[in-house]
């Protein structure tokens, strides 16, 4: 069959309709097909391709790793051919939905106070926002930008940085009053630590000790999933915790918090990167649109 009577881009949205409702019946009945109708296109669709894009069994219906690569260019592909007969009649504005994962704690003191900002701008654009502070799979999570601290460790993702923020170890004032204040790395035996319910890269806390660096790590009396409510937890007075110092100047100048340990401990700046995949080709308008954004007004310092 001539590749000019195959309708790609419509076996594409098929394709593409099947994994994000997760099953050929919910596409089938949003796209007005039967079911049978849809089986047999994605039956065809990988015949052509020579490879098979799910693994069917009858109870779930996962992608392969052929299938989610094939995922991503279809999704980018047909946004594409969205923003390009849009553009034809509206001009140039960026369109589409983009999914933001990002942790609470960057939502709250960074993306919130420039999301008008963002919207004024790019009102074609719907950001779909998921706040969690643990490590996805970006093709599995169906996600195009996510926003993270610390080191990079996968090759196969790209990243624009978005500044560092000095760590800071931090305690609400009644907690100092009933445990009293650390004044040096012995002194944390005797204190709790808020920690954090997802496995860190460092667990332990940095310090300089009669000039030598060394590493400790408080015994955690409570711990949570992401830093906002670490954050809300110290300041409700449940321990110590170290935290990025742009989540907690407010307090600290409220008074709602203080910073302790300052003379011991060690400089410690934790990056911050907008991360997307950097594989299938050049960035959809929509996506790249945010990242500049980001990278202008959503820096951490």
């Amino acid at each position: 069959m001539s590749r000019i009577n195959i309708n790609r881009s419509g076996e594409m949205e098929v394709f593409v309709r099947v994994v994000e409702l997760g099953g050929f019946t919910h596409a089938a009945r949003q796209l007005g097909m039967t079911q049978s109708a849809v089986s047999k296109l994605i039956s065809r669709l990988e015949a052509r391709l020579g490879t098979r894009l799910f693994n069917r069994s009858t109870r779930r219906l996962d992608l392969t790793a052929e299938g989610c690569t094939f995922y991503e260019r279809a999704s980018a592909i047909l946004s594409d051919i969205e923003e390009a007969e849009r553009h034809a009649g509206r001009g140039e504005q960026p369109v589409g939905r983009i999914r933001l994962n990002t942790s609470a704690s960057y939502a709250a003191h960074v993306l919130e106070p420039v999301l008008p900002m963002f919207q004024e701008r790019y009102p074609e654009i719907v950001l779909d926002i998921v706040l969690t502070d643990s490590v996805i799979d970006l093709l599995a999570e169906r996600t195009d930008v996510v926003v993270r601290a610390g080191p990079l460790k996968d090759s196969s993702l790209v990243a624009r940085k978005l500044g560092e923020s000095p760590m800071i170890i931090v305690a609400a004032p009644d907690y100092l009053d009933r445990v009293g204040e650390p004044r040096c790395v012995a002194d944390l035996e005797q204190h709790k630590r808020i920690g954090f319910g997802y496995p860190r890269e460092i667990e332990g806390w940095r310090f300089i000790s009669d000039g030598e660096p060394v590493q400790a790590c408080p015994a955690i009396g409570i711990q949570a999933s992401d830093g906002e409510t670490v954050r809300r937890l110290a300041i409700k007075g449940f321990g110590l915790a170290r935290l990025a110092a742009f989540t907690v100047r407010d307090d600290i100048a409220a008074g709602r918090l203080m910073s302790v340990l300052d003379a011991v401990h060690a400089a410690d700046n934790e990056a911050f990167h907008a991360v997307y995949t950097g594989q299938g080709g050049p960035l959809p308008t929509r996506v790249r649109t945010l990242l500049n954004f980001l990278a202008e007004h959503g820096k951490v310092d």
